[in-house]
């Protein structure tokens, strides 16, 4: 039982911290946030933040971490709510939903304009590249299955795809009007991905 008990106060501690994390992050960015107002607004300690995470960049780190496995997730999710005999129907859903979740303010501040400075340009392609390549690259091994795609190195496909899409996703964050932007996004992204398929009728010649 007071094992138990420890695991139970830990896993509240770092709900606690990431939830405050999240909200300041958000709010005021990594520079602007510091691990006295974390701790704080956790209401833990110093002590506690250093234990469970190092320092405020280990924090951040845990709550970009969760907001990536939450967007991967919602994707997914509208993937495979489309048409499952419709393969342009699932990506066109996956495209929407990403870039809509791409205008959400923890996402914006967070996930698409410090999270480059934090990670680094390429920290942040890794990053993005472990969430949502295996997406893009399920979508591609399907068309390519059902022959709505040429025979090509679906890795490579996929590498290029993700880079078209993370640009979507920053075009959308720092546009002056994200809806607008969103609305462009949208259908460029589709218009590159379009190319890539061959229509049913096509490529059962």
């Amino acid at each position: 039982m007071p094992r138990r008990s420890q695991e139970d106060r830990s896993r509240a501690t770092r709900a606690a911290l990431e939830q405050a994390g999240r909200r300041l992050f958000t709010e005021r960015g990594f520079a602007g946030t510091t691990a006295e107002e974390l701790v704080t607004a956790a209401g833990v300690t110093r002590g506690a933040l250093h234990y469970h995470y190092g320092d405020k960049h280990g924090l951040f780190l845990a709550v970009l971490e969760e907001i990536e496995v939450e967007i991967t997730a919602e994707t997914e999710k509208a993937i495979a709510a489309a048409d499952p005999g419709d393969v342009l129907a699932g990506m066109t859903a996956g495209i929407g939903v990403f870039l809509e979740i791409c205008q959400r303010p923890a996402v914006v501040r967070i996930a698409l304009t410090d999270a480059l400075v934090v990670l680094g340009w390429q920290g942040w392609r890794d990053l993005e590249a472990a969430h949502g390549l295996g997406l893009i690259t399920t979508q591609l091994e399907r068309a390519r299955a059902a022959g709505l795609i040429a025979e090509a190195p679906v890795p490579v496909l996929a590498q290029l795809l993700l880079s078209v899409i993370s640009e979507a996703a920053l075009i959308v964050a720092h546009a002056d009007d994200r809806d607008v932007a969103r609305t462009h996004a949208v259908q460029s992204v589709l218009l590159v991905v379009s190319g890539l398929l061959r229509t049913t009728e096509s490529a059962t010649k």
